[in-house]
């Protein structure tokens, strides 16, 4: 580096200030009067104000996809490769055997809804009911031998 390649990190300028008083004369840059040449003026978005007036949309809050979606239970999730290493072969695979095992944990004190999807490898024979399986996981539960119920 030579003495004449350095650059100030910093611009020497302070950015202008509109609408402070003084500097600028007259109006200060704020052009005349009005709702806009007033200190802490912001009006809202246009689009905001046409959503307010629909009623649909009413009444919400701010995350609207959480309050409307609120009593959807999602089932627990749960991929194959997990079942071939905690389960032993020829297991019945339902929502209550899987808490029992330890494989899930229990919601307010019941078996919550289980989705089981086709994620790794499996070996073992088992038998699926009571849970909602993707159709790789059912192509994989079939072709070791196992049943979906």
């Amino acid at each position: 580096m030579q003495l004449h390649e350095l650059k100030p990190t910093a611009p020497r300028k302070s950015a202008k200030r509109v609408g402070r008083g003084g500097k600028r004369g007259k109006t200060s840059g704020k052009g005349h009067k009005g709702q806009k040449a007033r200190a802490g003026n912001s009006t809202r978005p246009e689009m905001r104000e046409i959503i307010k007036k629909i009623p649909k949309l009413r009444g919400h809050g701010i995350n609207r996809a959480q309050t409307v979606n609120a009593e959807r239970v999602l089932p627990t999730v749960i991929n194959v490769a997990v079942l071939d290493a905690k389960l032993e072969n020829g297991a019945a695979v339902n929502p209550k055997a899987l808490v029992a095992a330890g494989v899930i944990s229990s919601r307010r004190k019941k078996a919550p809804a289980v989705k089981i999807l086709g994620n790794g490898e499996l070996t073992k024979k088992l038998t699926v009911t009571d849970c909602q399986v993707s159709t790789s996981a059912k192509e994989k539960i079939e072709k070791a031998g196992g049943s979906v119920n």
